[in-house]
């Protein structure tokens, strides 16, 4: 087949799409043509002649000349698409469509003339900054809190603790009820999914259970029989049940509290490596502090890119939307399996298609920030030389000098990413302003505004 230079003309569409229209010569569909007719007629079996000998003329009668004028137009769409990649450079994030559809080209094919034809793809985008420097990025400033030593201590002492059996007094939040209970719907009286057990140990505190559920078992007697009326969030990760009432046929079976260990030197031997709690204490608040330097220092890096995100003027092409959506998907789906949770019974057809469209603000804001990133390293020339690459390469293999079948492309490509991330983040933070604010604490209500059921300006819960 003739591979002549095609006469093309290329038009830039919205959304990162090429429109490429062309003509067609016809010498190349007639020798499409011919060449489809002479493969069909060697691999063709028919009554009567030998495999390889049917006669053209006979191959057309019992194929039908559309059949074969059909097959000859794949062929031909497939190598001339390749064929313009090449000539006019163009990269294709997408298989080509056809404007007007195949069976409208086959109307209009004749291999004996010249064939109009349009194509679309996406391709890739080319992002642009309009500023780069003097940009103002706001962060809040997270101060460390003391407080959140004593709360891990307190979370290590409570899951230490020994259960102990209560035979004289009522439920109260806190402890650990044993119930059995049946819920139903209030509207039809059905059974509600999971809404059952014979024995469950539930903590009665505030977010255990939907609302109104752990409020009703307090103050239960053990033996106990009641109906608790609850009602399911708007929100509840079962959609028929979301919003509606439901009774709880509710039996207190047991009641047991948690008797806690002494935070003691034996304490903090048992619950780390350190002899003694003063020991424990200044070793978390380390480690605390590191995290939160760490944090700050992320959020810090998230402001900048923010900043610089928008500054970006960039159409998004679908297919690579589509791809970072199916991203996301799959890391969610590798995090539940990480989890115990079986994921081909979670990811119903259903389930995915609400994650595809629920993922989508989320792909398109990576696919911004990793353009912001490489469109700001082009612009300001920030790179990163071969020395620098070499040296962190071969630090990482000597890490993973144990893995075996490790792609080496694949390698250097994440490790220049990240060498030219650190960079482009160090130039951002030189050339551009971080201005941080402390975030407020809350104000605590007065008794009296509590007894009203108002808020004070700083308190931001609902």
């Amino acid at each position: 087949m003739s591979s002549s230079k095609l006469n093309v003309t290329t038009n830039n569409l919205p959304g990162s799409r090429l429109a490429v229209e062309l003509a067609i010569p016809a010498n190349q569909c007639k020798s499409s043509y011919e060449e489809t007719l002479s493969q069909l007629s060697r691999s063709a079996s028919l009554p009567g002649f030998r495999k390889g000998k049917v006669p053209k003329t006979v191959l057309v009668q019992q194929l039908g000349h559309k059949r074969i004028q059909a097959s000859a137009l794949e062929k031909l769409l497939g190598s001339t698409w390749n064929q313009i990649k090449k000539q006019e450079s163009i990269t294709a994030l997408s298989e080509p469509v056809l404007v007007g559809g195949f069976e409208k080209v086959l109307e209009n094919f004749d291999p004996n003339k010249n064939l109009s034809i349009t194509f679309e793809t996406d391709i890739p985008p080319t992002p642009k900054l309009k500023v780069t420097k003097g940009l103002n990025a706001e962060v809040e400033k997270i101060s460390f809190d003391p407080k959140r030593v004593d709360e891990i201590i307190e979370k290590s002492q409570k899951q230490l603790a020994t259960l102990v059996p209560i035979e004289t007094r009522n439920a109260k939040k806190g402890d650990i009820a044993v119930l059995s209970f049946k819920g139903t719907f209030n509207d039809d009286k059905s059974l509600i999914e999971g809404g059952s057990s014979d024995s469950m140990d539930v903590e009665l505190i505030e977010g255990q259970m939907i609302p109104g559920f752990i409020e009703g078992v307090i103050d239960m007697k053990i033996g106990e029989t009641k109906i608790i009326q609850c009602s399911f969030p708007k929100d509840y990760s079962q959609e028929k049940a979301q919003g509606r009432k439901a009774d709880f046929e509710i039996t207190l079976k047991e009641l047991k509290t948690r008797e806690l260990p002494k935070l003691d030197d034996s304490f903090a031997k048992q619950t780390s490596d350190k002899a003694t709690m003063d020991e424990l204490k200044n070793d978390l608040e380390e480690r605390l502090k590191e995290e939160n330097k760490l944090q700050n220092e992320k959020n810090k890096q998230d402001a900048l890119l923010n900043s610089i995100v928008n500054e970006l003027e960039i159409e998004l092409p679908k297919t690579l939307i589509d791809i970072e959506i199916r991203n996301i998907i799959e890391q969610t789906a590798r995090t539940f399996a990480q989890q115990g949770i079986d994921v081909k019974s979670t990811f119903t057809p259903d389930l995915v298609n609400k994650l595809m469209e629920s993922s989508k603000p989320e792909a398109e804001s990576n696919l911004k920030k990793q353009f912001a990133i490489s469109a700001l390293a082009e612009q300001e020339s920030i790179e990163v030389d071969d020395a620098e690459l070499k040296e962190k390469l071969t630090e990482v293999k000597k890490q993973f000098e144990k893995e075996k079948n490790i792609d080496q492309d694949k390698l250097k490509e994440a490790v220049m990413s990240d060498l030219l991330e650190k960079k482009v983040f160090k130039w951002l933070e030189e050339n551009n302003n971080v201005i941080e604010k402390t975030k407020p604490k809350k104000a605590t209500p007065s008794k009296s505004s509590k007894a009203k059921g108002e808020k004070t300006k700083t308190d931001k819960s609902t």
